[in-house]
């Protein structure tokens, strides 16, 4: 048996063994992401989503969303997804310029991006996300328009427009790292994001996060999700939950997840690693920083109902100070990052930390 097969099906065993623990859950939104799912075979798609189906409550109008690189997908595959519930593909398009993909180690083109976006919409999907990422090496304002340009030409439901991060230990940290001359400056990244804003919502995507922007309707409610705390329980490889105020993630070595046996009493405690129980404080400080990222804010009424004491209780002097200052709103019952604010927002965000 090949390992795809063996983890689809240790994934369709996981699904049945978890639901168990949440039996009156209801789901409101689905996401197959993580890596690229889009290389499972139209039968292994609709044997996982079979099993999502018959072991949790899903509501009617859940969003199911899947991940999709292009040049990954046929129609025969785009055609299982439809037929399991799936109504919503996100494709990871990045640039439209290929030497710009080239550079970020890419294997596809702008056309093949192009052939799936198409066939997503022939297979009968209304609900497509195209994932972009500006300040990558050689990128110039220029060529960040264009491809917002060709991108919104195509009249996806939502666009996520992240600047790239290098992060240490990746092949992209080893390339760059010390030599900022490769990337665009900083004054040139930030009329990047300027311009994305700008060009987004005069082609009638408006910005509801920092980094995402939706046609009125389309806002991606599983990313939502995690920006305003709701609970989630991530399954297969190497997911995250976060149930119950405890954080926890599967086992990430491959081999080792599809030799776990789901049944038993242990099967949690061999499957779940990295397990904390978040503190009340440590929730607060979610709650804020994540909420702030959302251009309506956090609600005040939302964090007393949560935690039993106000905004005002816990985080009176910061607001005093960031409202002065011209970075956050008070509009009740909601606070929100101002322009500046967004602009410098890292560090704003760090100031909600108790």
């Amino acid at each position: 048996m090949n390992i795809q097969r063996r983890y689809a099906e240790q994934m369709i065993k996981e699904i049945a063994c978890q639901s168990k623990h949440y039996p009156g859950y209801r789901v409101v939104s689905v996401f197959l992401g993580g890596g690229t799912p889009s290389l499972l075979e139209p039968g292994q798609i609709l044997d996982i989503m079979k099993a999502v189906r018959g072991n949790f409550r899903l509501e009617v109008d859940a969003e199911v969303t899947m991940e999709m690189n292009p040049g990954t997908v046929t129609m025969e595959k785009l055609q299982a997804c439809r037929e399991s519930g799936i109504n919503r593909v996100s494709i990871g398009l990045q640039s439209a310029d290929d030497k710009e993909l080239k550079t970020l180690g890419r294997v596809h083109t702008y056309d093949e991006f192009l052939k799936t976006y198409q066939r997503a919409r022939q297979a009968g999907f209304a609900n497509v996300s195209v994932d972009l990422m500006s300040a990558l090496p050689g990128q110039t304002l220029s060529s960040w328009k264009a491809t917002l340009k060709r991108v919104t030409m195509l009249k996806p439901e939502h666009i996520s427009a992240y600047s790239l991060m290098i992060e240490e230990g990746t092949p992209f940290y080893s390339r760059y790292h010390g030599h900022p001359e490769l990337l665009p400056d900083e004054e040139e990244e930030r009329k990047m994001y300027y311009l994305t804003k700008q060009y987004l919502h005069s082609h009638g995507f408006e910005r509801y996060e920092i980094s995402n922007y939706a046609r009125p309707g389309f806002e991606c409610r599983h990313n939502t999700g995690y920006w305003t705390g709701v609970e989630y329980l991530g399954l297969g490889l190497g997911a995250s939950s976060y149930i119950h105020g405890f954080r926890f993630r599967n086992e990430a070595d491959l081999e080792v997840y599809c030799g776990i046996e789901m049944e038993g009493a242990d099967a949690d405690d061999r499957l779940h690693k990295e397990i904390v129980r978040l503190t009340e404080k440590e929730r607060m400080e979610e709650f804020m920083f994540l909420g702030l990222r959302m251009t309506r804010g956090v609600s005040g009424t939302e964090f007393e109902k949560r935690f039993g004491v106000t905004l005002g209780d816990v985080y009176g002097k910061v607001l005093d100070k960031l409202v002065k200052n011209g970075l956050v709103i008070l509009e009740e019952p909601y606070v929100r990052l101002s322009d500046f604010g967004v602009d410098i927002s890292n560090y704003v965000l760090s100031e909600f930390l108790l």
